[in-house]
C-alpha cells in the first residue's frame, strides 16, 4: 500500500516538472527575437538628430549633426508606428552607414510619447500635396503636418483619410504605418501564456487531489474518476455481538467456516455461495451482520455503497466495479459488502440507461465469471428486494437470500441486553418490559433508545439510567424531543385530552384491539399527543377483524372529538390517524382481498416501487374508493359507539391527562377497574386545589420540588 502511494507520489512529481518545463520553453520561444529593442529615450536620441529630424524651419539652415546608433552614423531609418490606449510602439529597421540592417522596436509610454511631441516637433512646412521622393531636401522630406500628429489623430476629416492613406517618406523612403489597435508586446505575452498556466495548473491540481483521495489500491485511472470507492474496513464485530437474528447467523456460519478451511468444503464436492442477499427493512441488521462474518472469519471486509458506481460518465461505474473485485482478489480470502445494491442493480428494460446498464453488466459478470472461485464472497443488502433484476439474484451469483424481519419481543429484550452492556440500568428496570413497549422498533432504533437515555443523564448531571428517562428515550425516538414552550389553551388541552382518551378507550373496549401501553399529551414534533398501543400478542399475520379494531382504534380519537364537543368542533388533529387508517383499508381492498371488491390484487409493493401505473380501470377505482370508504364508515360507527357506551369511562382518562399528561397501562387499568382517577392523579388534583386556595387568600404559595430520580 505505501508503494503504491509512493510510486503514485513520484509519478505525479514528474509529470508537474514536465509541464513546467514545457511551460519554460514556450517562454523561451515566444520571447526570443532578433529585434533590438531601444528605449525611449535612445530613440528619441535618434530622432533629434539633423540626419533624421530636422529642426529646420522656414529659411533656416541650422543642423544637429549627423545621427548615431552602436558607434555608426544612420544611414537611412524605416518607422511603423502603433497607437495603443495607453502605449505608442515604434518599430522598423535602422540602414547604417557601414551597410548593416538592424530591425528595432521601440516601446513608449503615451505620457511621455505626449511630452516629447510638445517639445521637441516643430512644424513642418512641406504642402501634403508636395510629397514628391524626387524633392526631397536632402535625406528628409519635410510636412507641413506633424507626423506625431497625424498617429495621434489628432488632424481628422478629409486631410487625415489623405495622410492615413498615402505614405508619408522619411530617410531615403521610409514608411510610417498606422494602426490604432495596437496591444502592447507584454500584454500579448500575457494573453497567450496565462491560459496555458492556469489549464496545466488545473491539470495539475486534478491529479494530486486525484492521488490524495485514491483509497487502498485506488491508482489514478482516469484521472482519478474510475478508481476503486470501495473501503477496506478493519472489524472486530464478532456473531456473540449480534442479537435477536440467531437463525441468519446460523446461515452465515457455513461463509465463515468456508472462508477459515475452503479445503473441508472442497473435498465432499461442495461449493460455497458465491453471494449472499440481505433483505430487510432499515435498522434490521444487515450491514452489522455482514461486519459480524468478516470479524469472524478474520478476512478483509470491503464496503462500499450501491450509489458509488453510479456516474454521469459510462464505463466509470464498470471501471470502478472491475477495480473492486481486482482487489479483492489479489486479498483474497476477502468480504466484499455492497449496501444498497437496488441502486445499482435495479431491473433492466429494452431501452436501457447506458451507465447503470454497464455497471451492472459488470458486476453480473465479475460474479459469475468463467474462472474457479477466487475467494471472494460478495455480501449484499437491500431493503427492496423486488427492483432487483433476475440475472442478478439467480443462484451463482446472489445463491442465497437471507430475509430479515423486524424483531419480536424476545428478539428485542436480546438486543436490549447487548445494547445495555455498558450502560449503567437502574434496577428497577425490566428490559421485557421495555421491549414489549417498543413494537415494530428495529435494532438500531432500540440502540438508539438506550443512546437517548445515556445522553439525557450525561445532560442532568446524574450516573444511573432511570425508568423515567428511559420513558422520555421512547418518546423521543418516536416523536421527538418534547415542545416545553408550546402552551396548550384552555381549548385545546380539552381537545386533545378527550382526543387520546378515545383512542385508549377504544384500546381498552374493542376485541382484537391493541393493548394501550402509554398515552400522553405532550406535544412533540407535529403531534399534540399520541398513544402508544401493543398487541396482546406478536404474531406473523393479521386477521381481518384485528385490521378493522386497528382502523377503528385510529378513528377513536376524531369520534371522541365530534361526541364530546360537536361536528362543528372537530379539529385536525386527527390528520396523521386518517393517513394511516386510510392506508389500511385501501390495503385491505387492493391487496389482501378482504372486500367485496374481490380477490384480484389490484395494488403490489412492486408496483409502488417501480412506479408502475394504474392496472385497473376507472369502474374498478370506483368501486375502491367505495369500498375504502364503506370501510372507514362502519369503524368510525364503531368507534362512536364504543365512547358512547362508556362516556363517564373517556372523562376520566381525559381528567387524568389533563392533571398528569402522561399515563401509564397500569394508571389505565386503575380507572377501568375502580371508574375513578388513579391515586397519582387524586394527588396531585388536591395539591392544585389547595394551591389556588393559597392563591385566592393572598397567601404565599411554595412550588413542589421535583423528585430526584
Amino acid at each position: 500500500m505505501k508503494k503504491n502511494k509512493k510510486k503514485g507520489l513520484l509519478s505525479t512529481i514528474i509529470i508537474l516538472t514536465v509541464l513546467l518545463l514545457a511551460i519554460l520553453i514556450l517562454v523561451l520561444i515566444f520571447t526570443k527575437s532578433d529585434v533590438n529593442k531601444i528605449t525611449s529615450n535612445q530613440f528619441r536620441t535618434i530622432l533629434k538628430e539633423e540626419s533624421i529630424y530636422s529642426d529646420l524651419k522656414k529659411g533656416s539652415t541650422k543642423t544637429n549633426g549627423p545621427a548615431v546608433y552602436k558607434n555608426s552614423t544612420v544611414k537611412s531609418l524605416n518607422i511603423n508606428a502603433s497607437i495603443g490606449t495607453n502605449t505608442v510602439y515604434f518599430s522598423g529597421q535602422i540602414v547604417l552607414n557601414n551597410g548593416k540592417n538592424i530591425k528595432y522596436s521601440s516601446e513608449w509610454n503615451r505620457d511621455f510619447y505626449t511630452q516629447f511631441q510638445n517639445k521637441t516637433i516643430t512644424e513642418l512646412i512641406t504642402p501634403i500635396d508636395n510629397i514628391n521622393t524626387d524633392k526631397t531636401n536632402g535625406d528628409l522630406v519635410i510636412l507641413n503636418e506633424n507626423v506625431f500628429d497625424i498617429l495621434s489623430k489628432k488632424i481628422t476629416g478629409t486631410k487625415y483619410n489623405e495622410i492615413k492613406n498615402s505614405p508619408v517618406i522619411l530617410q531615403n523612403g521610409g514608411v510610417v504605418t498606422i494602426d490604432r489597435n495596437y496591444v502592447p508586446t507584454w500584454q500579448t505575452a500575457l494573453i497567450t501564456i496565462v491560459p496555458y498556466f492556469i489549464l496545466f495548473g488545473l491539470i495539475g491540481g486534478m491529479m494530486y487531489f486525484a492521488y490524495k483521495t485514491q483509497g487502498a489500491g485506488g491508482g489514478l485511472g482516469a484521472m482519478g474518476f474510475g478508481k476503486n470507492k470501495a473501503r477496506k474496513v478493519k472489524t472486530s464485530i464478532r456473531f456473540s455481538d449480534v442479537a435477536g437474528i440467531d437463525e441468519e447467523i446460523e446461515e452465515l456460519e457455513e461463509i465463515v467456516g468456508y472462508l477459515k478451511d475452503n479445503e473441508k468444503y472442497s473435498k465432499v464436492g461442495a461449493r460455497i455461495p458465491k453471494g449472499v442477499l440481505l433483505v430487510g427493512p432499515p435498522g434490521t441488521g444487515k450491514t452489522l451482520l455482514a461486519k459480524a462474518v468478516a470479524g469472524e472469519a478474520g478476512v478483509p471486509f470491503y464496503f462500499v455503497s450501491g450509489s458509488e458506481f453510479e456516474e454521469v460518465f459510462v464505463g466509470l461505474g464498470a471501471s470502478r466495479i472491475r477495480e473492486m473485485f481486482n482487489q479483492a482478489k489479489k486479498n483474497s480470502p476477502s468480504i466484499i459488502f455492497i449496501d444498497e445494491i437496488d441502486a445499482v442493480g435495479r431491473k433492466r428494460n429494452a431501452i436501457g440507461n447506458g451507465a447503470g446498464d454497464q455497471t451492472l453488466n459488470q458486476l453480473l459478470t465479475e460474479m459469475d465469471s468463467f474462472g474457479t472461485n477466487s475467494g471472494v464472497i460478495v455480501i449484499a443488502a437491500t431493503n427492496i428486494s423486488e427492483t432487483l433484476d433476475p440475472a442478478l439474484t439467480r443462484p451463482g451469483r446472489f445463491d442465497r437470500q437471507i430475509r430479515i424481519s423486524l424483531p419480536n419481543v424476545k428478539e428485542r429484550e436480546a438486543i436490549l441486553k447487548i445494547h445495555a452492556r455498558n450502560k449503567n440500568l437502574s434496577s428497577e428496570i425490566d428490559l421485557f418490559k421495555i421491549a414489549k413497549r417498543t413494537p415494530g422498533f428495529s435494532g438500531a432504533q432500540l440502540e438508539n433508545v438506550l443512546n437517548e437515555a445515556a445522553l439525557l443523564v450525561a445532560r442532568e448531571n446524574k450516573k444511573i439510567i432511570s425508568l423515567n428517562i428511559i420513558d422520555e428515550a421512547i418518546d423521543r425516538v418516536v416523536s421527538g424531543p418534547a415542545k416545553k414552550s408550546r402552551k396548550y389553551t384552555f381549548t385545546d388541552k380539552e381537545t386533545v385530552s378527550h382526543h387520546e382518551a378515545g383512542h385508549a378507550l377504544i384500546g381498552m373496549k374493542l376485541k382484537d384491539a391493541s393493548k394501550v401501553e402509554k398515552v400522553t399529551i405532550i406535544p412533540r414534533g407535529s403531534a399534540g399527543g399520541y398513544t402508544i398501543m401493543t398487541p396482546e400478542e406478536e404474531t406473523m399475520f393479521q386477521s381481518k377483524a384485528a385490521l378493522m379494531a386497528t382502523i377503528t382504534g385510529f378513528l377513536g380519537g376524531r369520534a371522541a372529538e365530534e361526541l364530546m364537543f360537536s361536528k362543528n368542533s372537530i379539529t385536525t388533529g386527527a390528520h396523521d390517524d386518517l393517513q394511516k387508517a386510510t392506508n389500511i383499508a385501501r390495503h385491505m381492498v387492493t391487496e389482501f382481498g378482504m372486500t367485496e371488491v374481490g380477490l384480484i390484487q389490484y395494488e403490489s409493493r412492486t408496483n409502488i416501487y417501480q412506479q408502475q401505473k394504474q392496472t385497473y380501470s376507472e369502474e374498478v377505482a370506483k368501486k375502491i374508493d367505495a369500498e375504502i370508504n364503506k370501510i372507514m364508515n362502519e369503524c368510525y360507527i364503531e368507534a362512536k359507539k364504543i365512547i358512547k357506551e362508556n362516556m363517564a369511562e373517556l372523562k376520566l382518562i381525559a381528567e387524568a391527562l389533563k392533571i398528569l399528561e402522561t399515563i401509564t397501562a397500569d394508571q389505565i387499568e386503575y380507572i377501568d377497574k375502580n371508574m375513578k382517577l388513579p391515586i397519582e392523579a387524586q394527588e396531585q388534583k388536591e395539591r392544585e386545589i389547595k394551591r389556588e386556595k393559597k392563591k385566592s387568600k393572598g397567601e404565599i404559595v411554595e412550588l413542589t420540588p421535583e423528585k430526584e430520580d
